[in-house]
Order: structure tokens, then sequence, then C-alpha cells
């Protein structure tokens, strides 16, 4: 099983991240450029939060105003649940599963070093299933 730290060597561990104070609407739109689905959320250095698209799609609608009027700090999600670059895929799925959330900022000596979500750690599972599956087909085939 791969460990975070695999993980993000395989994907990269380049992070995008915005302010609190910045607007759902430059959330949303840093997100498309990007083509990444959540953005950690930084008041200076600190990591205070996290936004995701389903934040927003669900947050904005509630709230009944425009995203360009709208603080990411009104629709972030403040408690954040992460984990280091020694966990594996397999404690970060029962994370994901049992929080019901689909993104994990990555965190070593208090920094955010990447960010692996649920079709990150689905993809490597899938990757390491086929390769299990030719290996056994190979020793079958002798």
């Amino acid at each position: 099983m791969k460990t975070v730290r695999q993980l993000l060597q395989s994907k990269g561990n380049q992070v995008s991240t915005i302010a609190p104070n910045a607007t759902a609407y430059d959330a949303m739109k840093l997100m498309a450029e990007k083509n990444i689905g959540a953005l950690p959320v930084f008041d200076g250095k600190d990591l205070v939060g996290i936004v995701s698209e389903r934040d927003i799609a669900r947050k904005i609608y509630l709230l009944e105003q425009p995203a360009r009027q709208i603080r990411v700090s009104d629709i972030m999600t403040k408690q954040l649940i992460c984990v280091g670059p020694g966990h594996t895929n397999e404690e970060c799925m029962a994370l994901i599963t049992d929080k019901r959330i689909r993104h994990l900022p990555v965190l070593e000596d208090g920094r955010v070093v990447g960010i692996i979500s649920i079709g990150d750690l689905v993809k490597d599972t899938i990757s390491e299933q086929q390769f299990i599956i030719e290996q056994l087909e190979h020793y079958i085939k002798g």
C-alpha cells in the first residue's frame, strides 16, 4: 500500500491557496483555472480552513447572495481533517469515507505539502489492483 508521500511524488505537490477575505467567485475562478476541486484557506501563514466545490455549490445557494459578495470565510470548512506523508492510501480512504469528505490537506512539520483527493486515492487503488492482476496473469501463464 502506498503512502501519501509516494502519492504526492507521482501526482505532484503543487498547492494553490486562497485567503479567507477573497470572494467565493475568486475561489471558483481559481479552481476552474487550476482544474482542482478544493483550496486550502490561509490567513497569512496559518491554515484556517478549506473551501471546495461542494462548499461553494451548497452554501452559496443557501446564502442567496451573489458569489462576488460572499467571502471564502463564510463558506469554508473550518474543522479540517489532515493527514501526514506517512499515512497510507488505505488510512486516507477510511478517513474520507468515515468523515464524508473529498480532500485531505497533507501536513508535514506544520506546513501544507500537498492535497490528496478521493480521485487520487481511487486512481492509485485501481492502478495497484491492475498491477496485481497483471502479475497473477503472468504467474498463471508461466
